[in-house]
């Protein structure tokens, strides 16, 4: 079977949600029992997100082959369970890099190198890059909004490839807002049919239209803008506003958005299987407990830079029939002085990942209180950092105890830019081009970890060994861990060979555990990660024992 296309855009406005919308298409489709993946093309100049500030762009994704990507990566596999990579994510930044690496290699033999054919050609071989023999359906995102000028190549490109593959093989579908105006008491339709106009105007009709709105619409509505925007009637679906993104793939079902589909491609699918996702949603609605859990960072105030944390702690819950309470607090905020004001009613304290010394004092302040007032802790890369720099100062007796991140002239730097971070470089896999450039000094993707015996690690994993995803360069002191353990902190996960931390715990603690990796990249909702899950499971015993 050849591979058929689905590109999905958007119009009016950004952040309308396409690609939740994309993934959970993506899910239905699997869920009929077709082979499914998909990509996401972003038309800003960046390589990739990799050196992007979180507040502008959100979460920086790691896929397990060290690919810094957008956000959206992480929603893909989340709905679809798998494991993607570099291929899957494309800028503007890299095509044109690619392209102009090509001109100074000679591979255009002195021809004059343009927009068209050159650019929209490599952005066609990324995208045709993912087809194969057993692949059924690609769907493809085009980050950006209908209309931006750095998105034309990518919409050109799109054009030509229904040329190029025949009309049964490519499919549009266009994502629009249609708003509901509360003092007139009805919706509007007009920028839709603006958006849609423009997309034409590019030579691209869409076959589906997937209106975003806060109510639903009426049969009488989606006529009036199949009618205006030139697409079948039964090809217009709402997209409804859901309290749960979970909710998305069988509010579309619903919607017949997978049978139209199958029907323009002429998809051999079976009828859908969605009892997990209808599950997942009933417990998400009927959670039989609750609990708190702060978290601890810099970021918080744009939730999108910690999309990954809050969707693995929801999968934590869900799998002890718990509903999660986000307590978002600033760690430039918390205090030695006031962290029993700020904490002293959650059941659970998680301090994430992160860059830089900002909002570091208070992180510590927070794993301070939650070690002393034997709250359940978990930190994550500079979370992990940040629990062995207290453990060091507060219980081995270090005061001047630091990373070299922020202190270069630290007496005890417990965290370290190792010497032989070169030779151990070069003795790992080659991840990607683009991380050379960086100068190779960020152990990114994934690797592999040894859990130790009679720990709450293996409690969580039941397993002994794993795989990880990275994204930083300072690593915890071997010099300091016989220390350490004899103070009661212990090195659960340990690299292969012995010479990385990945996991630390606290001995005398209820759940006080610092990974150095990222576990929240890998959790799925119908499959949490064992950290996560044990996680909440230790928060929701803290709250009973009060």
């Amino acid at each position: 079977m050849t591979t058929k296309f689905i590109f999905v855009t958007g119009g009016v406005l950004s952040s309308l949600g396409k690609g939740l919308a994309a993934a959970s298409i993506a899910a239905l489709l699997k869920a009929r029992g077709l082979t499914v993946t998909i990509q996401k093309l972003d038309p800003y100049i960046n390589v990739d997100p990799g050196t992007m500030n979180p507040f502008q762009h959100g979460e920086v994704y790691v896929t397990d082959d060290g690919a810094e990507t957008d956000l959206d990566l992480g929603h893909y596999e989340r709905y679809l369970d798998i494991h993607l990579s570099q291929n899957n994510n494309y800028t503007s930044g890299r095509i044109y890099n690619s392209v102009i690496t090509k001109e100074r290699r000679g591979d255009y033999l002195g021809g004059t190198v343009q927009v068209i054919p050159h650019v929209t050609d490599e952005i066609k071989n990324a995208i045709l890059s993912l087809a194969h023999e057993d692949l059924d359906v690609a769907l493809v995102e085009i980050g950006g909004t209908v209309g931006d000028i750095e998105g034309l190549p990518f919409l050109e490109a799109i054009r030509q490839l229904r040329a190029d593959l025949g009309k049964e093989n490519v499919l549009y579908i266009h994502l629009t807002l249609v708003p509901y105006i509360k003092a007139a008491g009805e919706v509007k339709t007009k920028p839709t049919q603006h958006s849609v106009k423009e997309l034409r105007s590019l030579g691209i009709q869409p076959d589906i239209i997937l209106c975003r709105s806060e109510i639903d619409l009426d049969e009488d509505i989606k006529r009036k803008i199949a009618l205006f925007c030139n697409v079948d009637k039964d090809a217009v679906f709402t997209a409804i506003d859901v309290n749960h993104i979970y909710e998305l793939p069988l509010t579309l079902y619903n919607e017949g958005v997978d049978q139209k589909i199958a029907i323009l491609l002429r998809l051999a699918a079976k009828n859908p299987d969605l009892q997990r996702w209808q599950d997942l949603v009933h417990s998400l609605h009927h959670p039989q407990t609750q609990v708190s859990i702060a978290i601890v960072g810099k970021y918080v105030d744009f939730r999108e830079a910690y999309k990954s944390l809050h969707e693995a702690l929801t999968h934590g819950g869900v799998a002890n029939d718990a509903g999660i309470n986000f307590v978002y607090i600033n760690a430039e905020d918390i205090t030695a002085d006031n962290a029993q004001d700020k904490l002293a009613q959650v059941h659970g304290v998680l301090v994430p990942g992160g860059f830089g010394i900002r909002g570091v004092d208070g992180k510590i302040a927070a794993i301070t209180y939650a070690r002393v007032n034997k709250i359940p802790a978990f930190g994550i890369c500079l979370g992990m950092q940040c629990m062995v720099i207290e453990y060091a100062r507060n219980v081995l007796g270090l005061p001047k105890a630091n990373s070299e991140e922020f202190d270069l002239t630290t007496p005890d730097p417990v965290i370290y830019l190792m010497n032989e971070w070169f030779d151990f470089r070069a003795n790992c896999v080659q991840r990607r081009d683009a991380q050379s450039q960086k100068g190779g000094t960020m152990r990114l993707g994934a690797y592999p970890c040894v859990i130790q015996p009679d720990t709450k690690a293996f409690a969580a994993y039941q397993v002994h060994e794993i795989m990880e995803r990275h994204r930083h360069r300072y690593e915890f002191n071997m010099d300091y861990r016989d220390r350490l353990e004899e103070a009661g902190l212990v090195l659960s996960g340990l690299s292969p060979d012995k010479s990385l931390a990945e996991i630390v715990e606290a001995k005398d603690h209820p759940w006080f555990v610092g990974c150095q990796f990222h576990p929240e990249f890998t959790s799925k909702p119908m499959a949490p990660h064992p950290l996560f899950q044990d996680f909440i499971h230790a928060a929701i015993a803290f709250k009973s024992s009060r």
